[in-house]
């Protein structure tokens, strides 16, 4: 194969687009897919995808003309490699609405702030649902064109086998089965025929200059309303307060009466029964890439998602339509083989030491002999305390923040240091270890060292959920 560079190089020149500068690998996600980022010579960045699976590349492709042509913020495909393993995309950035919820969570203003963003999802959401349909082929749906009843039977399987099974719960198959069944034909009984975007969750929601653009559409396929609406209000990572979800439910459902007659006590019911069968398949795949796979990030949506599923059964009256299915999810958080995993991945024993200094004062003191960690130098980063502008700013300060946001070399910079401190992050959590400590430091230890250290504070608590001691040394004395 072309290593990457040449790939990219050919895309751009086949596309009649700027040459290439320079491009870095992003950071792995959940999927299987590559990501780059790419800086042209005219300053301008693109994001280049590797995939190998051409089906489902071709969804992505087709869902993307058809959600534009539906007036729907989302990422434009502007090259596609021969093979179509390869093809590049418009940058969206890196703030998605959980890195979103993550950074504003301790502002004044919050809770008005998640409104206001949710309900202009909200509406966005209901335009994809009825709108999107007119303008694309549900044929070109992976793996599915619709969530039909092979669709719902993955679903239940994937909890089935990747979760239940492997909780050490027993239990009768032929029951469970029998209410497998039950279930399915409920949900196929629901009014569908709509645009189903499937994975409508914070990590799949980009927020690029105040406006929400929306990226992994390509599982997307025709069905109901309310799994979309489902995924957003219960994405076990964003931790939503029990009363917004029910509000923001409310909301959407005032906001369809423009559109639709179908609202009320039937509408209700349905979003229960769609939020559980949604819950279900959010634990196969925590049990699938973290149980299995060992990917910390699943294991520590298992007890989030726990919590979710006790409000679901407790105010939903599950029992009643499912008996047998919800006694053996009411015992789930009991599993002792579930048990074994989450108090050394979950409730992991891991501080990470994350600060700023300045090199004139001496380096920072290590805390636990025992840990492990890094120093990076910032000083051969160009420094905006050398401008007057700036002298008396930090690099909290927006106008600092804008300042290095021009600035290539500090991309490439950061990307290394992600990379490296992940790794560590990842080895240090899977290995029970205890501390870990990171530091930037620069000459004052005001502008560049605190900059970067803010930005890798929120990239590791968009990715890991760590206990983070932050500490400026210089900006405190």
């Amino acid at each position: 194969m072309n290593s990457p560079e040449r790939i990219f190089v050919k895309l751009l020149k086949d596309s009649n687009l700027s040459e290439l500068n320079k491009f870095s690998a992003l950071a792995a996600t959940a999927s299987n897919r590559q990501y780059y980022r790419l800086t042209l010579k005219n300053g301008s960045t693109l994001i280049a995808v590797y995939n190998d699976n051409v089906r489902e590349n071709r969804a992505f492709f087709d869902y993307a003309v058809g959600l534009k042509k539906s007036s729907v913020a989302v990422p434009e495909v502007l090259a596609i490699s021969e093979d179509e393993f390869w093809y590049l995309q418009t940058d969206l950035g890196d703030i998605t609405l959980f890195h979103f919820l993550k950074q504003a969570k301790n502002q004044a203003d919050f809770e008005p702030q998640r409104e206001k963003k949710y309900q202009q999802i909200i509406d966005d959401l209901i335009q994809i649902q009825l709108k999107v349909p007119e303008h694309i082929r549900f044929e070109s749906g992976f793996p599915r064109a619709a969530f039909d009843r092979q669709s719902i039977e993955w679903d239940l399987n994937y909890f089935k086998y990747y979760f239940l099974k492997l909780s050490g719960i027993n239990f009768d198959e032929q029951m469970l089965q029998d209410e497998f069944n039950a279930f399915t034909q409920d949900l196929l009984n629901i009014p569908s025929g709509y645009f189903m975007y499937r994975d409508f969750q914070s990590r799949n929601i980009m927020c690029l200059d105040g406006k929400p653009y929306y990226i992994d559409f390509q599982g997307g396929r025709k069905g109901p309303l309310q799994y979309d609406l489902a995924s957003l209000l219960f994405d076990a990572k964003a931790e939503l307060p029990i009363d917004f979800r029910l509000k923001m439910l409310a909301y959407y459902q005032e906001q369809l009466k423009q559109f639709s007659h179908y609202s009320g006590l039937d509408f209700e019911i349905d979003f229960w029964k769609l939020a559980l069968v949604r819950i279900l398949q959010a634990l196969g795949a925590y049990g699938f890439r973290g149980l299995i796979e060992h990917k910390q990030h699943f294991v520590q949506s298992i007890p989030l998602a726990f919590e979710n599923l006790k409000w679901l059964l407790s105010n939903f009256s599950a029992a009643s339509y499912y008996p047998y299915l919800t006694s053996l999810l009411e015992a789930l958080p009991q599993s002792k083989e579930i048990k074994k995993v989450l108090p050394n991945q979950f409730e992991n024993k891991l501080k990470l030491q994350l600060g700023s200094f300045s090199f004139k004062k001496g380096l920072p003191e290590s805390k636990d002999e025992h840990g492990g960690g890094f120093i990076f130098d910032c000083r051969a980063l160009h420094n905006p305390g050398r401008y007057t502008e700036y002298k008396t700013l930090t690099g909290k300060d927006k106008p600092v923040i804008d300042f290095f946001a021009t600035m290539p070399e500090m991309e490439v910079f950061l990307s290394q240091v992600y990379q490296l401190v992940d790794f560590s992050v990842q080895t240090y959590l899977d290995r029970g270890f205890e501390s870990l400590s990171v530091h930037f430091g620069c000459t004052g230890g005001q502008h560049r060292s605190v900059y970067c250290t803010e930005q890798l504070k929120a990239h590791l608590e968009q990715k890991f959920s760590i206990q983070i001691e932050l500490k400026h040394r210089e900006l405190e004395k």
